[in-house]
């Protein structure tokens, strides 16, 4: 009973209830032979709820709905399974979708199996996943896959929701009140975006910025008008700024507002990519002057694998939105040169891919590489080019800060001591004093303890 739906597009169960000679059942129930496999719906008029609880395939012809066997009359079950009988093991089917003899080759199974990572929502979590579940250990405890559980990990991505709403309170008078202000009596009004703006972490009027307004986004339903429709903001934004979007507006886990201005930012971020690679003044598809094939130097070199070491562990953690904002750091770097390495932006755009793949498909066909760049390998990290040569250390004199040196990375204690007695801000504090202690922290920090 808690299988069953009482609707049409379901998949009909096999199994047959025997009927005595005056049509009534017997009670007794009959499961179709594999051969008799699939139970195919039959064409229907009518499918729409009746009057009645019996099921829309109860209308069914009845050259669908009888059968006879072995000397019997049987009526069809006519309540159907619900999708999730379908949808509970298409993971394994994915696995080995031309198979005609079985559901999936063992093999094939074991080969694949576990899923190593499930992203779906908490909602999704609590229907399809659970059901999936409990299918996966039948088939387990029947020998028929090798695994006890389907998947590895599971992580439920938040929730979008509609653009946030401001709402503001007037007095009875019609005046306006502050929202940690209001009483029951002040009715409440909602305040169009462009009338507001923040203020620390409150929103206030932009023409009473002392009057605090409160801030809220729901979630997205029809009812609210708060739906918004991916095809237009493809058709506006292009599909890349949609799915970079989506990616770049907090962690994968959270529960974020949706904001067209942001998609609008993010669409401006991929412009500036197109603009380090291509001549927008050209009338043809072609190369920015800037794009040379010197080789890079260190700081470009460093920038480069910086980013490429970022991007590749936040894509492993699902930290999607940080990997985009160290690619907005890399192009940000490279848009004032005039001379932009090819072996630098090459790279860039492969990484760029996963993020934005029809904008990067394009640049590497411009820079001359053989499509696709997804098919490319992802580059690799040099190490060496992750640590700095230098760093900058702040210099104390009785605790005070008095100024930094630069020193090597590897600097000790003693060396910090002697590049910081050289510096000539400091030789000058430290003229005619005593120098009761050192303290040099490599790395860190130094200070002098005078008297």
């Amino acid at each position: 009973w808690l299988f069953s739906r009482q609707r049409f597009w379901g998949e009909p169960f096999p199994i047959l209830h025997e009927l005595d000679a005056a049509g009534a059942p017997t009670g007794a129930i009959r499961a179709l032979e594999p051969a008799d496999l699939p139970v195919n719906l039959p064409d229907l008029a009518d499918f729409k709820p009746g009057d009645t609880p019996d099921p829309p395939l109860s209308r069914s012809p009845a050259e669908w709905l009888f059968v006879e066997k072995d000397g019997r009359r049987y009526r069809r079950e006519t309540n159907t399974m619900p999708q999730w009988a379908g949808s509970c093991w298409y993971y394994l089917r994915f696995l080995d979708p031309g198979n005609t003899s079985r559901f999936v080759d063992p093999e094939v199974e074991r080969a694949w199996m576990p899923v190593d990572l499930y992203i779906g929502g908490a909602e999704h979590a609590v229907l399809h996943l659970l059901y999936a579940r409990f299918w996966h250990k039948v088939l387990y405890a029947r020998g028929l896959v090798s695994s006890p559980e389907p998947f590895g990990t599971l992580v439920n991505q938040g929730m979008i929701l509609g653009e946030m709403e401001f709402t503001g309170y007037r007095s009875a008078k019609g005046g306006w009140v502050s929202a940690e202000k209001r009483t029951d009596a002040d009715v409440a009004a909602r305040i169009p975006a462009a009338q507001v703006e923040k203020q620390g972490e409150h929103f206030v009027l932009r023409d009473a910025p002392k009057i605090r307004v409160e801030s809220r986004a729901y979630k997205m339903s029809k009812s609210r008008g708060n739906v918004v429709n991916p095809d237009s903001v493809v058709t506006e934004f292009g599909a890349d700024s949609l799915r970079l979007y989506e990616m770049f507006m907090g962690p994968l886990e959270a529960t974020k507002p949706w904001s067209t201005t942001g998609v609008s930012g993010v669409r401006g971020f991929l412009d500036r990519c197109w603009r380090l690679i291509v001549d927008e003044r050209a009338e043809e598809l072609s190369l920015a002057p800037q794009v040379v094939d010197d080789p890079p130097n260190d700081d470009q070199l460093r920038e480069l694998h910086r980013t490429i070491d970022k991007v590749t562990g936040d894509i492993e953690s699902l930290s999607f939105n940080t990997a985009i904002a160290r690619m907005m750091e890399f192009v940000n770097v490279f848009t004032p040169l005039d001379r932009r390495p090819r072996a630098v932006l090459e790279p860039f755009v492969a990484i760029l891919a996963p993020f934005a793949p029809h904008l990067a498909e394009e640049l590497w066909a411009i820079l001359g590489r053989p499509a696709p760049v997804s098919t490319a390998p992802w580059p690799t990290v040099e190490e060496r080019w992750l640590h700095d040569d230098t760093v900058e250390v702040p210099v104390q004199v009785n605790g005070k800060l008095r100024g930094r040196i630069t020193v090597a990375a590897g600097a000790d204690a003693a060396a910090l001591e002697v590049a910081a007695q050289a510096d000539t801000r400091i030789a000058e504090l430290l003229a005619g004093k005593h120098v009761v202690k050192v303290v040099a922290v490599p790395g860190r920090m130094v200070n002098f303890v005078v008297r």
